[in-house]
């Protein structure tokens, strides 16, 4: 399958005639492309561009190619977008494809990801931090921190993207790429100029991207000769100093944390750790740290960890949680696991023991399980979700999903603004309807916020 053919563009502003415009003359030249992404306001910045937007929002003139924004703001906004959502019944809940606002144009809400054909993923986003503070030759415009956001720059350090793409800035800006750590690939960031800028500068370009799945390993690994250190790789000064600073109980948590460490970030605390087990490894048969994980990295474990032997047995010999604990505690051979093995999902994303395991998705992991000490755990985690949603005027959801066929439950909470508490039940009890069943309201099971 050949790569998708992409055009990006900066900040629209409206600015739809003129966009594509241009799209249809880059088009002429190098196309056909399959779809454009938007990133910055796509919306108006002034109420005198809205009625030829709205030719293009009420069909009066046609949107030429697929088309994809995330900048949820500007003139007209709310009003377009509220439309949308109650005025076509495909856009209720949440679409990994994008909510479709009208023909050929798709609105990226919530984590904007979005699978195409080809089997990339895109993920997008109001990305407004511009990575290129550590470079000398970068314009003014760039170095300046105002209209940066600190929590993107946390999120593309975190998932490292092939491709980062920016807008808000005002200017066009293409950085040297940069290197990752732990990955084999590198990143290249692209800022662009709004659509119609006063400059000319450039906001629109176009990227084939190949899909890693189907690359050599020397084509993932190929860095450019231009190619710089990654700028989120920064030694903060006197770090030393806040590590000795550290309240005592941290060094007892981080020296436990071994044993779920999913993150691939955790530093081995002492000499001693060599000769334990990776948990992530073991659990789920890979490791991302690879040769650099300070932990072993044994196939028999593993094995073992496969027929349902208890982690803690294999690390140290012994498991604490006896007899509470639900695995075994002797080493079994390949016949006598069978029944233990269909009790577990290979596809379930969140459990550590399958080899399809999300790790990346899981922020923090229990210490009990089965048992009420489990529950009150679970209990805690609730609350401290009810008072982070309370402090951001919303409430939260909870609801249970059972996964047919396995042993697997998962808690979902769903965080609701406090203007929408109100019909939380009813939309339950409409959307039960629609799958043709009814939610009973007992003493013990109900509805509730």
């Amino acid at each position: 399958m050949a790569p998708p053919r992409i055009l990006l563009c900066g900040d629209p502003l409206g600015r739809l005639g003129h966009l594509y415009k241009r799209v249809a003359a880059v088009t002429k030249s190098a196309g056909p492309f399959d779809l454009l992404f938007c990133v910055g306001q796509f919306f108006p910045d002034s109420p005198d561009r809205l009625q030829d937007f709205m030719d293009y929002i009420e069909g009066r003139t046609p949107i030429p190619i697929p088309t994809y924004f995330v900048g949820d703001y500007g003139v007209g906004a709310a009003k377009v977008l509220a439309d949308a959502l109650s005025g076509d019944e495909g856009n209720r809940g949440f679409k990994i494809g994008g909510l479709r606002v009208c023909e050929n144009l798709y609105w990226l809400n919530g984590s904007g990801k979005f699978n195409l054909d080809s089997g990339i993923v895109q993920f997008c986003g109001p990305i407004r931090r511009v990575l290129v503070a550590d470079i000398a030759e970068a314009p003014s415009e760039v170095k300046d921190s105002s209209g940066c956001d600190p929590v993107v720059s946390k999120l593309v350090a975190e998932i490292k993207p092939r491709y980062h793409i920016a807008g808000t800035k005002g200017i066009f800006y293409a950085r040297e790429p940069y290197s990752n750590d732990n990955v084999p690939h590198v990143t290249r960031f692209l800022g662009l100029a709004p659509v119609g800028n006063k400059d000319k500068q450039k906001f629109i370009h176009a990227i084939s991207p190949t899909p890693a799945s189907t690359m050599s390993p020397a084509e993932v690994t190929t860095r450019p000769a231009n190619t710089t250190l990654s700028p989120y790789t920064v030694v903060e000064p006197n770090a030393h100093i806040k590590e000795a600073a550290k309240r005592p109980s941290d060094s007892m948590s981080e020296s436990q944390y071994w044993r779920y460490d999913v993150s691939g970030k955790r530093p081995r605390q002492d000499a001693g750790d060599g000769a334990k087990l990776c948990f992530k490894f073991t659990s789920s048969g890979s490791c991302s740290r690879g040769e650099k994980c300070h932990f072993v990295h044994d196939m028999d474990a593993r094995e073992q960890s496969r027929r349902g032997v208890c982690f803690d047995f294999l690390n140290k010999g012994k498991c604490e949680r006896t007899p509470d604990c639900k695995f075994k505690h002797n080493l079994v051979d390949k016949n006598e696991s069978a029944s233990r093995g269909k009790s577990r999902s290979r596809e379930c994303w969140f459990c550590l023991s399958s080899p399809n395991v999300e790790s990346h998705l899981l922020l923090s992991i229990g210490e009990n399980w089965y048992s009420p000490e489990a529950e009150a755990e679970l209990a805690r985690f609730k609350k401290s979700l009810k008072m982070y949603c309370k402090r951001h005027d919303m409430e939260v959801v909870f609801f249970e999903w059972v996964f047919k066929h396995t042993t697997h439950a998962n808690l979902q909470a769903i965080p609701i603004p406090l203007s929408k508490v109100s019909i939380v039940e009813e939309q339950f009890s409409s959307a039960a309807e629609k799958q043709g069943f009814k939610f009973v309201m007992t003493n013990t099971v109900h509805c509730s916020v």
